[in-house]
């Protein structure tokens, strides 16, 4: 969702793209033939070191699995095996993804913990960095859809400023040419507010007008995914339980200043979707 539009934004804007694959035949078919595939995983060192040698700058964009120990082994140890191998190879740029909301006092729930700590080891890599602290991208809310029916879980009262990736990728790009770029943590956010109700209401109206939109309460959810021991379910209910609690945060100026601001609206990206 998000790695893909970073990479094909890359090489529109002339790098020469190195893609990083557990399965390199998966993403010749996802991307082309095009980019120089190779293969490796982030929690396996030694496949490292041959990927980023010979780069200028790294890209780093991982989600663990929905359960502490996986987010601690690729998200966390995952990015530090891969500062650790750019700073051996001598790169000269690292970039990584983390979320708008992560900060040391919302270090209680495990995604955001090991984000911190991914920061952490970017920062301690001793490569020029930038931290991507962005906040809900617009291509999410398809996920919120399953046949006719789309559900919002629990309240989720927060409004977010929503992104559209084409406007995070191309400042991703432009960041890996720009030296006052460096060793900034940047707030990436889009240019209008809603709710979540708010935008997936946006989304099923002007992209899937047949969807109804309801809301689930996540005291039931969590007892549904308990009763059928769904862990899927509960690292959802986990994950949303969690954003009820937490705003977004940040100030976007610096980025905006630097980068330029993003400018795609819901009503433009939701255009493109229905195209």
């Amino acid at each position: 969702m998000l790695g893909e539009p970073v990479a094909r934004r890359l090489q529109a804007d002339g790098f020469r793209v190195r893609v990083l694959a557990r399965s390199p035949e998966r993403a010749l078919q996802r991307l082309g033939d095009s980019y120089e595939i190779v293969q490796g995983d982030v929690g396996r060192p030694d496949t490292l070191g041959p990927a980023v040698r010979g780069c200028y700058g790294v890209y780093i964009n991982l989600n663990g699995e929905p359960d502490p120990a996986s987010h601690d082994r690729i998200v966390h140890r995952g990015a530090a095996n891969v500062a650790h191998a750019a700073a051996q190879a001598g790169v000269e740029r690292l970039n990584v993804i983390t979320g708008a909301s992560v900060s040391d006092e919302n270090a209680w729930y495990y995604g955001t913990q090991a984000k911190l700590q991914a920061e952490a080891a970017i920062r301690a890599s001793g490569v020029p960095y930038s931290i991507w602290r962005a906040t809900w991208f617009m291509e999410s809310l398809p996920l919120f859809v399953r046949g006719r029916k789309a559900v919002v879980m629990g309240r989720q009262p927060h409004p977010w400023s929503w992104l559209a990736v084409e406007d995070y990728a191309r400042m991703v790009s432009r960041a890996f040419g720009a030296p006052e770029a460096a060793n900034r943590i940047f707030y990436v956010h889009g240019p209008e507010r809603f709710t979540m109700r708010q935008a997936l209401e946006f989304y099923c109206s002007r992209v899937r007008p047949e969807v109804r939109v309801s809301t689930a309460p996540l005291w039931f959810l969590s007892l549904v995914s308990r009763v059928t021991r769904n862990n899927t379910m509960q690292s959802a209910v986990d994950l949303m339980q969690y954003f009820e609690k937490v705003p977004e945060q940040g100030d976007a100026t610096q980025a905006n200043t630097l980068l330029g601001a993003p400018t795609t609206t819901l009503a433009e990206w939701c255009h493109r979707q229905q195209a």
